[in-house]
């Protein structure tokens, strides 16, 4: 009897060891070997999207970035974790958001337009941060330069081709006398947009006039005044501008004022035409730099600013119609109904 039981005690013991090994090596929960690169390639990285409001623009350039990462392996769900936030153009919401994104120690913060990327910039030194619809990173002290960030920041600008879309506005409007701007005066990227604006309409001989908005509530009164002072209007790529065009359009189609956009998706919704940057290709472009910074392969510090590779031309035909403008011929195939 006491041989049994000694039998049947070494064989538990065998069978229990045996099971936990099974337990560690095999089933649903393994653990992925590391990669050549060293790298855990089933490692699940946390990405903090802040972006400063809803427009056209920058959800464009939101959902360009998330396709690039998607590309290239890291898919929301899976091995992602995307923790999207807007602050509604709000600066309390942006401080809120960026504590957030630092308390959580996210891996990498994606920062929409310039207000969201100078709030969170100022709540980390060690995260890093890629940011895009910023029209001057070093105008904006996010960077110590373009050409070398320095820091944790880089991404890509949305500079427009300023003396272009004027051109393009004289081609529109060639007896407009007197071009009028309009800007948000507490944005960077818009003060920086209405300067350059300012010296390419002086350089054409033309006259130029500005009104300014402290935000949307200010917008239609603002249009009102400007249509009395000029002949054609121009607005950069100015969120609150962005987000309240039907506002402008609202005043411009009575006036019968051209309107030259920063944007496709401002002249969607009431202006008459750009040339400007598809925010979804310059967000996919920003998505493959935080490739290279999540792979391990580069910092933010040693990324270069880089700008759009391309500018598609959008008019609006409906506008055209309203406001009594005849497109020339070799813009026609850019006319959008």
């Amino acid at each position: 009897m006491k041989k049994f039981i000694k039998t049947l005690s070494l064989f538990l013991s065998t069978a229990v060891l045996m099971l936990a090994v099974g337990c560690s090596n095999g089933g649903g929960n393994t653990t992925a070997p590391a990669d050549s690169s060293g790298e855990d390639s089933s490692k699940n990285v946390t990405v903090g999207i802040i972006q400063y409001m809803d427009h056209v623009a920058l959800d464009a350039a939101r959902e360009g970035f998330v396709e690039a990462l998607k590309d290239n392996g890291y898919v929301d769900g899976e091995n992602l974790t995307i923790d999207f936030q807007n602050a509604q153009g709000d600066q309390s919401n942006l401080s809120t958001i960026s504590d957030r994104f630092v308390s959580n120690n996210v891996d990498l913060v994606l920062a929409i337009a310039t207000p969201a990327a100078q709030s969170i910039a100022g709540k980390t030194t060690e995260i890093p941060v890629l940011a895009t619809a910023v029209t001057d990173f070093e105008a904006a002290k996010l960077v110590d330069s373009n050409e070398a960030p320095g820091g944790n920041v880089s991404g890509t600008t949305d500079m427009n081709p300023i003396k272009e879309q004027i051109d393009l506005l004289v081609k529109l409007a060639p007896e407009a006398k007197t071009v009028g701007v309009l800007y948000t005066s507490s944005e960077d990227n818009s003060i920086v947009q209405a300067r350059i604006a300012q010296e390419a309409i002086e350089s054409l001989g033309l006259n130029y006039v500005e009104v300014t908005v402290t935000n949307s509530n200010d917008v239609q009164q603002a249009t009102q005044s400007i249509v009395e002072k000029c002949d054609a209007i121009y607005i950069p790529t100015d969120n609150t501008f962005a987000s309240a065009m039907p506002v402008v359009h609202g005043v411009t189609s009575q006036s019968k004022t051209p309107v030259i956009c920063g944007e496709s998706g401002m002249v969607n919704n009431g202006g008459l035409a750009t040339l400007g940057i598809n925010y979804k290709d310059l967000g996919y472009q920003t998505g493959l730099m935080a490739v290279k910074i999540l792979k391990g392969e580069a910092t933010p510090a040693t990324m270069p600013i880089e700008s759009a590779e391309k500018f598609d031309f959008a008019i609006n035909g409906t506008v055209a119609e309203e406001i009594g403008i005849e497109i020339p011929a070799d813009l026609q195939e850019y006319v959008i109904k």
